[in-house]
């Protein structure tokens, strides 16, 4: 077994899918679990950061997702890269990230996502594209530079404690390489196609 962690192999994939031209590189699926219905959700975010062990991205903290997190604070996350034939699926815990590191992000961003960020009510019921277009112009009207983060948007960060590597190959001999975290420490391992 080589003693590379599941981070040094996530960035060679990450470069290789970029030298082959993947659009969306940064998509990942997540999913989580909805305990009031019994029901596993997925949807794809934009990972921002990757900081240490703790992976960022960020949502409307009142969004279904959100509360799911809150109720069921574990995840499964993939990247599915088309261009290079690599999936990557993690298992993580999640939880809201520091408020700071959130407000250093929001002032960061341009002034139009921040408007969305504070004029979406994610996931609820509208009546029309319409309204949710008006709404997002009126709030983009009344921002200021100084417009602070609103207290119901923000990161989310999840720490992995499980990778499998998926590469396609010739005649489906595809490779799948794990790493599980045990007792502190990777361990590596491979599974059958």
């Amino acid at each position: 077994m080589s003693q590379e962690t599941p981070y040094v192999k996530f960035l060679e994939l990450y470069e290789a899918a970029l030298e082959a031209e993947q659009r969306g590189v940064e998509a990942i699926a997540i999913s989580s679990f909805d305990n009031t219905a019994q029901e596993v959700e997925s949807r794809f975010v934009n990972l921002k950061y990757i900081q240490g062990n703790q992976w960022i991205f960020f949502s409307n903290y009142l969004s279904p997702k959100a509360l799911n997190f809150e109720s069921h604070p574990q995840i499964s996350a993939l990247f599915h890269w088309g261009s290079s034939n690599t999936q990557i699926r993690i298992k993580a815990n999640i939880k809201k990230s520091p408020i700071e590191f959130s407000d250093k992000h929001f002032q960061g961003r341009s002034m139009e996502k921040n408007a969305l960020a504070i004029s979406s009510q994610q996931s609820a019921l509208t009546n029309s594209y319409q309204d949710v277009k008006n709404n997002f112009s009126s709030t983009l009207e009344e921002m200021t530079d100084s417009t602070n983060r609103p207290e119901y948007w923000g990161g989310f960060s999840f720490k992995p404690y499980y990778f499998e590597f998926w590469q396609g190959h010739q005649n489906r001999l595809n490779q799948r390489h794990v790493f599980n975290q045990s007792n502190g420490a990777w361990v590596e391992s491979f599974l059958q196609p």
